[in-house]
This record gives C-alpha cells, structure tokens and sequence, in this order.
C-alpha cells in the first residue's frame, strides 16, 4: 500500500510538469534514460564517430550520473526528485525529444504521451534472458489491479524494441506483449567489443598489467547473480575456499559480487589465489581475461559464450529460484554447459573438462543471431530516419 501511494504521489508529480513542458516544441534531441552503461555508450560512441547532427541528453541514475558526466558531446542529469532542477530539466528533454531510449522498466513512461512522430527505443540492459521480468514475472501476481495496468501503460510506450535475435525476440512479446511490428533486429550494441579483436586484446593486456601475478595461470570467474534476498541475508552459495584448496597451484579466481552486496562480504584471507573484483564496473575486462565462467542465473553467458570458453552453470537452488523468480524455457533448455548443485561437482567439472565447446558456440549464434558486431551502427542508422 505504502509503495502504491509513494509511486502515485511520484507520478502525479511528473505528469504535471510533462503537460507543461509538452507545450514546447519538438527539437532534434537524443534522450537516453540510464540504468546501465555498455548499451548506451555504444550507441553515443557511434553517434560521435558518425557526427550526427543532433543535441544528446543522458538522465540517469545517481550510480550512472559519475558515468555518463565525463561524456563529451553531451548533457548529464540525474534523473532523481532529490535533485529537483536536474528532475525538472530531465522531464523537459522527455518531452522535447524526437527519441528516447529506455534501457529497463521506468514507470514514468505510463504518464508520457508523447507527441505524434516521437520514437520511444527499448534497448534492454542484456542480450538474453534468465530471470522471467515483465509480465511473466510470477511477483506480479502480489501486486495491486492500478500496478498491472500502470505497466501495460509503460510497455505500450515502446515503438521500437531492438534485438540480438528472433529468440529474444519471443522473449520479448511475452514480456510486453507486444509484436512483431515492434521488434528491430539491429544486433545488441554492447556485444560489438567482443567481435573487436584490436579492443578485446587491449584489454586483457591491461589487465595482466594490473595482476601480473595472474600472468600464465588458469583464471577463473565467479559471478552470481543478484538476488533480492541478498540484502537481508547474503550467503556465498559456492564455497571457494574449498574449491581452491581442491585445485592445483595454476588456478586463480576472481569472484565479481553485485555492487549492492559486494560490501558485506570479506575474501581477504581466505586464499592468495583468490580475488574480489566486484569493485570492477567494466564487466568486459574481466571477462576478456577468464579462461572460464561459473555463473548461475546472470545474463553474463549470453555474452562470454561469444568468446568460445567454456562455462559451469552452479545452480543449487535452482527449484526453489525458478519457483520464486522464474527461468525462461528457452534458456533452461539450451544451457550451454554443465549443471552443478555443489562445489564438489564445480570441481570435478573444472578437473575433468567437462563442457563441450560445440554447445557453447552454438548458444552464441542462437541468442547473437543479429549482434555480428555492427549493431551501434545499425542502430544510428536506424536514428538517421527519425532525427535527420
């Protein structure tokens, strides 16, 4: 109840400074609303390389605003209440803009009527899907008749929603139930490093400067996804310590926890070969560097699986999560490497080499079926019939 007055009381605020603003006219403006970074960064590093013709607006959260700040070529405001004259500009340029690009659910969007000929970009924050989100989220059953219809008004709002591949693509009109008239098979932008072969090595050079230590060893990375339940009670399900121990002295491990909870756990002394990287934002210059990924519910496979390494899927709770949270059918049945429920079989897999790199290669054509690494061009060359 608490949650649905505070939302209501939020976009009441909104609707009446966007009817005001909507007064004005159109102007040849680029709005991103930023939750995460890669996508919106290509797309901008493209815009730039291309010397498009037009304003760029970035409105983001307070964690993307240091960001997107040291930008070039572009305004950055934070897209937050608590700061009110960035909160009121932000509207503005949702207003004035021939496009906005959206990288996530944003309840705002079921108050903006845009104005006719305004494009409205969903660019999701990953390539493929783990977690079920939309309406296929099964929490959407606790909330409230006003929410369910407040997104179906958020997801109406999309013109366009742009994908890695016709998979996703299904994904996607469960998620919005939306169509295929919506769908644009521009490729993923923040997919276009990892068919940068000059790019990709420059940042693993980078990184064996930083951990010469790790030069000539077998690295591997951990990166669980975020549970909600995290923040009350984080529990590292694997136990890395032991792994380590069971491990010969070539293996190193790095372990990337979710920022929100990176804090509330210490691998200081555990094991020398042993490292937090959760401080890491640039997700891609770990992975450039592992030799091989254990993951459990991330969307972090859709991407490393482009590299051809292998991967272990840990899930020992994976019942009780796909009860709670749901997993997409499409991934649960094309998982691109093998499945343990406890550390002993994470070891035993690693010792044994137990992947087949076939099926890792084919999950990376299936979910990058349009992502060949041009997408951040397709994509402004899609901008070019809006704005031009």
């Amino acid at each position: 109840m608490a949650r649905e007055i505070a939302v209501t009381l939020y976009l009441l605020v909104f609707t009446v400074f966007f009817r005001i603003c909507k007064l004005f006219s159109l102007e040849n403006k680029v709005v991103f609303v930023v939750s995460f970074s890669e996508n919106n960064k290509r797309i901008h590093d493209e815009m730039v390389r291309q010397d498009l013709s037009c304003r760029t607006v970035f409105l983001t959260t307070e964690k993307m605003f240091e960001v997107f700040s040291k930008r070039k070529n572009a305004t950055t405001l934070m897209f937050e209440m608590k700061r009110p004259l960035h909160f009121v500009r932000s509207i503005f340029h949702l207003a004035t803009s021939k496009i906005i690009f959206v990288d996530n659910y944003y309840g705002f969007l079921a108050k903006t009527e845009f104005k006719a000929g305004v494009e409205c970009v969903q660019i999701w924050h990953a390539n493929g899907a783990v977690k079920k989100f939309g309406f296929e989220d099964p929490s959407i059953q606790k909330r409230s008749d006003r929410a369910i219809i407040r997104f179906g008004q958020v997801y109406s709002r999309f013109t366009k929603v742009l994908i890695g591949s016709d998979s996703m693509g299904d994904i996607y009109k469960k998620a919005f139930r939306t169509t295929d008239e919506v769908l644009v098979k521009t490729g993923i932008p923040r997919t276009d490093v990892f068919f940068d072969t000059e790019k990709r090595d420059a940042l693993k050079k980078k990184f064996f400067e930083q951990y010469p230590e790790f030069q000539g060893k077998k690295i591997l990375l951990y990166a669980p996804t975020y549970r909600e339940s995290d923040l009350s009670r984080f529990n590292m399900l694997l136990d890395v310590k032991m792994l380590m121990n069971s491990l010969s002295e070539d293996y190193v491990l790095l372990v990337k926890l979710h920022p929100a909870i990176s804090d509330r756990f210490d691998l200081s002394g555990l094991d020398d070969r042993i490292m937090d990287v959760s401080h890491h934002h640039n997700l891609n210059f770990l992975l450039f560097a592992a030799d091989l990924l254990i993951t459990d519910y991330s969307s972090i496979p859709f991407e490393f699986s482009l590299l051809k390494r292998p991967i272990i899927f840990f899930f020992p709770d994976f019942e009780a999560y796909k009860k709670e949270r749901g997993v997409w059918k499409e991934f649960e049945s094309d998982l691109p490497g093998p499945v343990a429920s406890t550390t002993e079989q994470v070891y035993e897999m690693i010792h044994d080499e137990t992947y087949d790199l076939n099926k890792v290669e084919e999950f990376a054509l299936k979910w990058n079926e349009y992502s060949r690494g041009d997408s951040s061009k397709n994509v402004v060359e899609m901008m070019k019939h809006s704005i031009m």
